[in-house]
């Protein structure tokens, strides 16, 4: 037989070979993902320290736990997800039975992003796999600790089932000329073009997982402090290299101007007076990225922060009070900047988000019911969030996902296998009796009459 050294000819031989669609050989490779995440933690946390300066607590907390969560959530319930589901037969096609099954996809191609680089990449994979699919997986280049850590350990834990290439942007290209079944995409909407541009090519369905800039609002009867403290952890986190981070908060000026002491108060009580000095404050990833977050600081007005240290990637958290112009408002921040915008209230608030890309993410802090229901009915955002940031991602029954410039598709939990499958339709008529001899030719005016009582409401038949 020949010798297959194509990564992506290898995961499709996997396939093709039938072995991935029974429940047994899920649920096995969704046990081989847990235990590398159990065995290799260490080693993973390792990489994204050195990486991006992750504390192994945050590590644990929001890329190697999490997927463990993820991927245990799918074992509990796959076999109650894949259970074929029974669909009415009209009179017209009985007797018969009608059911949907989800059936596996075939080969699916997994591109993870740097800023959570097991996260990001494991968790997609974790839902591939459980729906019968076997992975091609391309980390990021940005990551390049993370991304060497995976291509060794993977192919140990999950032989067979996910091939993990390595490398940059020429790499990337080659395997997008492939042809897959699926494509799972996170990043920036600029490569998200060059990804549909090329699926097109073979009419690959795909998932893009983008960002934008997600926004908070802040009303005076929430509780200032509270909210100022889960604002500053959504926003700083991973050194604000977060998809789903607040991008900017819309207040009142008398909520702003408490709210912005309240930011203050919370960041030294997250890492310290000294951010520089805490291992649970991150790092940026790159000096590219270093210089574009410098640059959008520098293009606007620091109200608190802005101390930094390019040789360490040292950014510390920053309030800004941006003039209508300035870029930071402009594209998606994903540093630690956090802009500070005054609005009339809950209507320029509306009108501020909706004039704008919908966003991945709305957040709303308000003890007000009108003002929640206003935000849950006027706005559109991939997911709206009351009183808290970021934290819908751990909730395995919600989809993640965008909408419009923000988005293609959603995952997590049974919206993953739903992702990663087709679910096809099924009918089994017997052959006897052929009921299917009262609408066969000629049609006669009796025919006519019968069939009209069959598939037509009432007061819409028309003549024979």
């Amino acid at each position: 037989m020949q010798h297959v050294t194509s990564p992506v000819l290898r995961a499709r031989a996997v396939f093709d070979a039938g072995s991935t669609r029974p429940l047994a050989w899920r649920l096995d490779r969704l046990r081989g993902l847990r235990r590398m995440l159990a065995e290799q933690q260490a080693a993973l946390a390792d990489a994204l320290a050195l990486d991006l300066g992750k504390h192994r607590t945050e590590a644990q907390l929001a890329e190697i736990g999490f997927v463990d969560a993820e991927a245990a959530h799918m074992e509990r319930h796959l076999e109650e997800w894949l259970r074929p589901r029974r669909v009415p037969v009209p009179l017209t096609v009985q007797p018969a039975r009608a059911w949907t099954e989800l059936t596996p996809l075939g080969v699916v191609l997994v591109i993870g992003p740097w800023n959570y680089p097991v996260q990001l990449l494991l968790a997609p994979l974790a839902g591939a796999l459980a729906a019968g699919n076997t992975v091609v997986l391309k980390p990021s280049e940005h990551a390049p600790a993370t991304s060497a850590a995976l291509a060794r350990w993977i192919p140990e834990y999950l032989p067979g089932a996910a091939e993990v290439v390595e490398g940059g942007i020429p790499e990337t290209s080659a395997l997008l000329a492939e042809r897959f079944d699926h494509i799972f995409f996170t990043g920036g909407d600029a490569a998200a073009k060059v990804v549909m541009r090329a699926a097109a090519e073979h009419l690959t369905p795909v998932t893009l997982e983008l960002g934008g800039k997600s926004p908070a609002y802040v009303d005076a009867s929430a509780d200032l402090a509270a909210a100022a403290k889960r604002i500053a952890w959504g926003r700083f986190m991973n050194a604000g290299q977060t998809c789903v981070a607040p991008d900017y908060v819309l207040a009142q000026e008398e909520v702003l101007e408490p709210l912005q002491a309240g930011l203050i108060k919370a960041v030294a009580a997250l890492f310290g007076p000294d951010p520089a000095a805490s291992p649970s404050y991150g790092r940026i990833v790159d000096d590219r990225h270093f210089a574009r977050i410098a640059a959008l600081a520098d293009g606007s007005t620091v109200v608190h922060g802005g101390q930094r240290d390019a040789a360490s990637r040292y950014f510390a958290p920053t309030l800004l009070r941006p003039a209508p112009g300035d870029a930071v408002m402009a594209e998606e921040i994903f540093g630690p900047l956090l802009p500070l915008v005054p609005v009339a209230g809950l209507e320029e608030a509306i009108a501020y988000v909706n004039g704008r890309a919908k966003p991945l993410a709305l957040y709303v802090f308000s003890k007000d019911q009108q003002t929640r229901r206003a935000f849950a009915d006027r706005t559109s955002s991939g997911a709206l969030c009351f009183d808290v940031p970021a934290a819908h991602l751990s909730v395995p029954g919600l989809p993640f996902g965008g909408v419009g410039g923000s988005g293609l598709g959603a995952y997590h939990g049974e919206h993953s296998v739903r992702t990663f499958s087709h679910e096809r339709s099924t009918l089994d008529k017997p052959l006897w009796p052929d009921t299917l001899e009262l609408i066969y030719p000629p049609y006669t005016r009796t025919r006519h009459r019968l069939i009209s009582t069959l598939i037509a409401p009432v007061g819409k038949r028309l003549r024979p």
